[in-house]
């Protein structure tokens, strides 16, 4: 995938994490200009899988009032709240 921040990929993903909702853009948009390419691949496939969702299906996980049922969703929703909100966070 090695995404940088010039790329089309980067670019096309950057306008994916503009969503319907404030409180998603807060959270997205963040961790993809400053998290995102240092992810592994892994990770990175995981989020690019986490931005296809819905704003109605994804916000309450970050709201944490839900987890994820597919593990690579929960995987990649509980390091972007992490990273966002660590001093807020509870496991």
């Amino acid at each position: 995938m090695s995404e940088t921040k010039e790329s089309i990929g980067f670019k096309r993903l950057k306008w994916h994490c503009r969503r319907g909702m404030l409180e998603l853009d807060l959270l997205l948009e963040p961790f993809l200009d400053e998290v995102f390419l240092t992810l592994d691949e892994e990770d990175q496939k995981r989020f690019y899988k986490l931005i296809q969702c819905e704003d109605q299906e994804i916000f309450p996980w970050f709201m944490q009032k839900e987890v994820p049922e597919d593990p690579d969703l929960a995987r990649i929703v509980d390091i972007i709240v992490t990273r966002v909100q660590p001093e807020n966070y509870q496991a």
